[in-house]
């Protein structure tokens, strides 16, 4: 069976009693951890409890096909229903799960951990087609899950959350689920003794200052604004931050640019983008993308990759470099 991505919290926490194993898959890794956890202790509440959990890998079954099914069947000493967790599973399972399904005995819960499983992959379909078994699916958070997540952590430790520190929040996480459990603990540990998190907690947890400072610089180039990229110029150069990295970063946005320029509706580019455009920076990305041509945003990444290269092969002051390409660039810009 199926499990649709709005069903997972609840199949998780409750699964059928018709179920002998499930798949939980996906470019998330850490959803599919946290997922199979919840599954896990659905039926063992204390996964350390080596009479009733036991945990098995991919070169174990390679070698031992049969210890699969031995542990399935085998009973707790001291009563319950036991789990076998199996992390790091492939299509090269697929086939001993087949017979599994169809054979195995004993009541045990067999969680079944793996990557991106592709559509029409030998075990995600296994799992998908038979009776007694079902995958779950761990895409990224989208904003609307994401803000959940983080309005949930968030509660569970007594802290409420202003609406212009979610915003910000969720636009600095969602790529994997362990990490965006990791940073929420910090922002609660943060933020403790306080009734609400605000804007400012936010940024200076989850805020790196360079970064931003990065983002504001190429912002400024890509505007033509001459006196705000001086000004963020500075203080990146006062942060220590690389010329290198600046330039890495400044390569990154020109290409996000040119994509969205590429893609011809500049919003719809900008909702597929990751890590996503920063909620307080779509203005200023939307005006950029209008101003460039795709031509032009070829010469300027030329450009930025040709001063990556001096930088890194001469000796050069890498600083002067890099800012002399910005501001080469926030001319092309002004010239538009």
């Amino acid at each position: 069976m199926i499990v649709k991505s709005h069903e997972a919290e609840r199949f998780t926490a409750k699964p059928p009693e018709k179920i002998s194993a499930a798949l939980i898959f996906g470019p998330d890794q850490g959803l599919v951890r946290e997922r199979a956890e919840a599954l896990a202790k659905a039926i063992v509440p204390d996964l350390n409890d080596a009479f009733r959990v036991c945990d098995l890998d991919e070169q174990t079954l390679a070698s031992d096909p049969a210890r699969l099914f031995d542990e399935a069947a085998a009973l707790s000493m001291l009563g319950g229903r036991r789990v076998v967790r199996v992390r790091g599973a492939g299509n090269a399972q697929a086939k001993l799960f087949e017979d599994f399904l169809e054979t195995g005995k004993g009541d045990a819960l067999v969680v079944v951990e793996a990557g991106d499983l592709a559509k029409n992959s030998a075990l995600r379909g296994l799992f998908e087609k038979a009776d007694n078994a079902a995958a779950v699916a761990c895409y990224s958070d989208n904003a609307e899950g994401l803000a959940g997540v983080v309005r949930g952590a968030l509660k569970a430790e007594g802290l409420a959350i202003a609406p212009d520190a979610l915003d910000d929040a969720v636009s600095r996480l969602g790529a994997d689920r362990g990490v965006t459990r990791r940073e929420l603990e910090k922002l609660a540990l943060y933020a403790h003794g306080q009734k609400s998190v605000s804007l400012a907690d936010v940024r200076a947890v989850l805020g790196d200052e360079s970064e931003i400072r990065a983002e504001e610089a190429c912002d400024a180039a890509g505007e033509g604004d001459v006196k705000r990229l001086d000004h963020a110029l500075s203080r990146l150069w006062a942060s220590d931050l690389s010329p290198i990295a600046v330039l890495r970063m400044a390569m990154g946005h020109f290409q996000k640019l040119l994509a969205a320029k590429a893609a011809g509706n500049i919003e719809a580019a900008m909702r597929k983008m990751w890590p996503p455009i920063h909620f307080s920076r779509t203005a200023s990305f939307k005006a950029q993308a209008g101003r460039w041509s795709e031509d032009k945003l070829g010469e300027a990444l030329d450009l930025l990759l040709e001063t990556e290269t001096l930088c890194k092969t001469t000796g050069v002051p890498a600083e002067a470099v890099c800012a002399r390409a910005l501001f080469n660039i926030a001319a092309m810009a002004r010239a538009r």
